[in-house]
């Protein structure tokens, strides 16, 4: 239960970190994030404004962690400490979590309201609700099979993006002969997922992705098309260079954009760091698909969950909820962002290249069935099992333990977790 697995370490951190909100302070709003990165923060002043204009203030409760990993842990201290936010960012599976604690707001009135059901994806709304209410809004779409380039690098050494991973793996050789990094990375395990989300996919397309990591197939995990995508997590480690390990996803992002690495692998959130930074993609950069996943969208959803704080505050967060819904401000919210707005019916207008291109690239693969959870960011499976294949993953990155090991380490791993 999530109420009584809180850590003593976790209460300490809440305790240094956060205070309690007070009650009587209704016209406040407070929202727990992991957005602290210059492009984030900037999206982020987009929903803030549209709060203030309903007549909000937006308390500000930041947890560092680009995986949100310390958010999550503060969250469930606060939650068993009965001082939970008004609002909380979540990926994946939580949302559900919560909601079977009976410990989150019920938003299907507004959703009724705003006609949700019509505007918002399938594969999304299985995030955003439990037991067909819903519990919680998404503000963006992300996808993880991304491949940011630099193109003065790129021209200088008249390449064109690959298309295949034979084609990375050449591209790649030639980058580091001309003295540059070929592949920016940060050593995190998340980071180290977000590669393997692009691997699989690479390897064996939509239906094998999902029979691997949506379904937890014995034999879609334990196959050669595993060993495959393994062997080509092998060789994006040869592309990284020696001083990587802990390194944040953003950091590795300013190494593309000053010019000392070539590329980099990371969802679309990269684009706000570009666009923080006065960059526009085709001048400066280019935004491609990682190769072998160019019919396919990983996606990675974050919503916002409101929880239980009292009448007095349902109102509060009522109103972060149709503000986040805005189709104005998801449009603004998302340009800044990188992300695409969860509204299937926001224009395309005042997006760059970059945006259109997945905007366009999430409607294709909705029809076309190609729109699957992301693996890395807990869209694909359980909590126990991601934390289990997460540890696969990173043990394989790190060392030269071989594919076939791997696999069979991953089918393990798996099957213990369930």
């Amino acid at each position: 239960m999530l109420k009584k697995t809180v850590a003593a370490a976790a209460v300490a951190l809440i305790a240094a970190q956060t205070l309690p909100v007070l009650a009587a302070d209704v016209k406040q709003v407070e929202v727990m994030h992991w957005w602290t990165s210059g492009g984030e923060a900037k999206a982020l002043g987009v929903l803030k404004d549209d709060l203030k204009q309903r007549g909000y203030s937006w308390k500000d409760s930041p947890i560092a962690g680009g995986g949100g990993e310390a958010a999550r842990t503060v969250l469930r201290a606060r939650v068993a400490s009965n001082n939970p936010p008004d609002a909380m960012q979540m990926l994946g599976f939580s949302v559900q979590d919560y909601a079977d604690e009976g410990l989150l707001t019920n938003l299907d009135a507004i959703a009724a309201k705003g006609g949700w059901d019509k505007l918002i994806p399938a594969p999304i709304q299985r995030f955003s609700r439990a037991g067909g209410n819903w519990f919680a809004v998404p503000v963006g779409v992300h996808s993880t099979n991304w491949l940011f380039i630099n193109k003065k690098i790129f021209d200088e050494l008249k390449l064109t993006p690959p298309q295949t991973f034979d084609e990375l793996v050449v591209t790649a050789d030639k980058i580091r002969k001309a003295g540059y990094i070929p592949l920016a990375h940060g050593g995190q395990a998340w980071q180290d997922a977000t590669l393997f989300d692009s691997a699989v996919m690479s390897a064996g397309g939509t239906r094998f992705y999902t029979d691997a990591l949506v379904r937890l197939d014995p034999k879609a995990l334990g196959s050669k098309t595993m060993e495959k995508a393994f062997d080509q997590m092998r060789k994006l480690r040869g592309m990284v260079d020696a001083n990587f390990s802990g390194r944040d996803w953003n950091l590795a992002s300013s190494m593309v954009i000053n010019g000392k690495a070539a590329m980099q692998i990371m969802g679309d959130w990269a684009k706000g760091e570009y666009a923080n930074a006065g960059k526009k993609p085709g001048v400066d950069y280019v935004c491609a698909h990682y190769p072998g996943t160019q019919n396919a969208f990983i996606f990675v959803t974050d919503q916002f969950a409101t929880f239980k704080a009292g009448k007095e505050r349902t109102a509060g967060q009522y109103a972060f909820a149709e503000a986040i819904m805005d189709k104005n401000t998801q449009a603004r919210f998302n340009q800044t962002k990188g992300a695409v707005p969860a509204r299937l019916d926001t224009p395309m207008d005042g997006f760059d290249e970059c945006g259109v291109k997945a905007m366009t690239d999430m409607r294709s693969a909705l029809q076309a069935g190609n729109m699957v959870g992301s693996f890395a960011h807990g869209q694909a499976m359980p909590e126990a099992s991601k934390t289990a294949v997460y540890d696969v993953v990173t043990h394989f990155f790190n060392s030269s333990q071989s594919s076939a090991d791997a696999v069979k380490r991953l089918v393990a791993a798996v099957e213990g977790s369930k």
